[in-house]
């Protein structure tokens, strides 16, 4: 069996305003409750972000969602409806535009937690990387 991250917890002052706005936002079902103190979002059939509500520091965290040209269309859209700001690189100011880096198409959001979201077309993360056995 290839290895598969099944979910991860994503640390939140308020898990079902973050969960639901990202379900939303990404157009994928979530649930309040769940097992145990988390909302999740049901990214696809094998990946579940887990929310969980803590008073204590966290980090920001950063997720990037892989989505074709259609599924990018259709999030820009509901980012756009929702007065969500966004920008066109990691680090950089909103600037409502969207990167072309590799020929794909990409953009940055943050969500109220601070977390970081971003959304591409094609996948930048191991273009030159020589893999080891």
């Amino acid at each position: 069996m290839a290895i598969q991250l099944d979910h991860t917890i994503v640390p939140a002052r308020n898990q079902r305003a973050s969960a639901r706005q990202l379900a939303e936002l990404l157009g994928v079902p979530w649930s309040a409750t769940t097992i145990g103190p988390f909302s999740a979002v049901f990214v696809n059939d094998g990946l579940t972000l887990d929310f969980q509500d803590t008073d204590e520091a966290f980090p920001v965290y950063h997720f990037c969602f892989r989505v074709n040209d259609t599924e990018f269309d259709a999030i820009l859209a509901r980012l756009v409806a929702a007065g969500i700001d966004y920008r066109s690189s990691v680090r950089g100011p909103v600037d409502h535009a969207e990167s072309t880096l590799l020929g794909g198409r990409g953009i940055y959001w943050n969500e109220p937690e601070g977390h970081q979201w971003e959304m591409l077309t094609v996948s930048y993360a191991r273009q030159g990387v020589v893999l080891a056995p």
